[in-house]
């Protein structure tokens, strides 16, 4: 027979885990929203070619896309939030010696969403950055926001993005499911947000040529 202290902490681990069950039960994630439509973050027409995510890029697995707008000068790019979500967490790095920010948005369903290499803040945004820690290079780990912002589809995050000095002009862009599961990191739970788009807006970026000359079109999570 097991000792009696042995029962015990058996008896209480499953008392605990039932607690676990009830509340995850009882506080269910809302549903998503069905279907989930986003408004594409960025102007198609401005955009020359499409960042797959998926795939490696510059000898690393990017679950992320993003587009590159070879045509136009850094500050001539807009982002805007595709979806009524809160601000989260963000970043605020260097990179090749300049300063660039990363932020992270979520759903109340479980879906997050990220926008990397912007350049240019609005100024409600850059207020809200404003405390994040001093930026070192390459260092783009987030730092949690003190109060969560609640953001309305349509709001013009950036006026700006990519990097200046070379006109290196891009930005990343990469949604995570979140729904069932611990969120383990962007690699593990990326996926695919071109079926996230309007139909039109889904054809209209299928048709930019793929950014990456490595790896093209190829891609782990988007089907072709």
């Amino acid at each position: 027979m097991l000792p009696k202290i042995i029962i015990g902490v058996l008896v209480v681990i499953c008392i605990f885990v039932i607690g676990l069950f009830i509340i995850g039960n009882l506080n269910p994630d809302p549903q998503c929203p069905n279907p989930l439509i986003f408004q594409t973050p960025i102007d198609i027409t401005k955009a020359t070619s499409l960042l797959y995510p998926g795939q490696i890029r510059g000898g690393d697995f990017k679950p992320h896309g993003g587009f590159r707008f070879d045509n136009s000068k850094n500050d001539e790019i807009e982002v805007r939030i595709p979806i009524d979500s809160k601000f989260v967490s963000a970043s605020r790095y260097l990179e090749q010696g300049e300063v660039q920010y990363l932020f992270d948005f979520e759903l109340p369903c479980g879906i997050m969403y990220r926008f990397d290499h912007l350049l240019t803040l609005t100024p409600k945004f850059a207020e809200i950055v404003k405390d994040l820690p001093k930026p070192k290079e390459n260092d783009s780990r987030t730092s949690g926001l003190k109060q969560k912002v609640n953001l309305t589809k349509g709001e013009i995050i950036a006026t700006g993005v990519g990097i200046r000095r070379n006109q290196n002009v891009f930005v990343d862009f990469g949604v995570y499911d979140m729904r069932g599961k611990m969120f383990q990191g962007p690699r593990q739970n990326g996926i695919c947000w071109f079926n996230l788009l309007s139909k039109e807006d889904e054809a209209k970026i299928k048709r930019l040529p793929p950014a990456d000359s490595q790896s093209g079109s190829q891609s782990t999570l988007c089907k072709p």
